[in-house]
């Protein structure tokens, strides 16, 4: 074998010979890079799993709800907020030439009278007209003294009278209010009612005696 083959198989080793040493360099390289970087991942890992995790705490437990039969206190008053008030502006001033006249007084109407309470009701009228009073005892006294002269001529008639009471009872100011056409009759029958006639006076609204009338008729009958 020549030198110059020689020479070049012996550069061939070499470049064979750094190959491999460069691969055993790059795969130890790598070895130790993917060491460190599984340790990293590792450290990491063991970082985040030793975390400490908090457990939040128990919620409060809520006040027991108030019983049914007591009533609940009503909210506070809220007192409104004070009114702002804002003051208008003033009015504009106005002069004027002349002075009006002022103006007349008022007139004061004063309120009507009340009206006056009800008069209370009257009281009930004792009044009543005269009556008579033992009437058949004086009326027969009167039929008793016949005229005589009537008698003698048996004239016989009926007379109307009325007579004024008084106050005591007794008949005055007789009148024939009918005639019995004979004048001896009619005088006898006015005679007899002023003389023997009694009643019971008229009495006015308070019940007081007080003065009345009377009418009646008187028969003349000679039996």
């Amino acid at each position: 074998m020549s030198y110059a083959e020689q020479q070049q198989g012996l550069t061939g080793t070499k470049l064979v010979s750094l190959i491999i040493a460069l691969a055993i360099v790059g795969g130890i390289g790598v070895v130790m890079v993917v060491g460190l970087a599984i340790k990293a991942i590792k450290e990491e890992i063991e970082r985040v799993t030793t975390v400490d995790i908090e457990e939040p705490p128990p919620p409060e437990e809520e006040p027991p709800p108030p019983p049914p039969d007591q009533p609940q206190a009503p909210p506070p008053p809220v007192a409104p907020p004070p009114p702002i008030s804002i003051a208008p502006a003033p009015p504009p001033i106005q002069t004027q030439a002349t002075i009006p006249p002022p103006a007349p007084p008022a007139i004061t109407i004063p309120p009507p009278a009340p009206a006056a309470p009800p008069a209370p009701p009257p009281a009930p009228s004792k009044a009543r007209g005269a009556s008579t009073k033992n009437e058949r005892s004086w009326a027969a006294r009167i039929q008793d003294n016949y005229p005589a002269r009537a008698l003698r001529e048996e004239r016989e008639g009926t007379v109307g009278v009325r007579v004024t009471v008084t106050a005591n009872g007794k008949a005055a100011n007789c009148q024939v209010t009918a005639s019995s056409g004979s004048p001896d009759l009619d005088q006898a029958a006015c005679q007899g009612m002023e003389r023997y006639a009694q009643f019971n006076p008229a009495l006015d609204r308070d019940g007081n005696p007080t003065e009345g009338s009377y009418s009646t008729r008187i028969v003349y009958r000679i039996n």
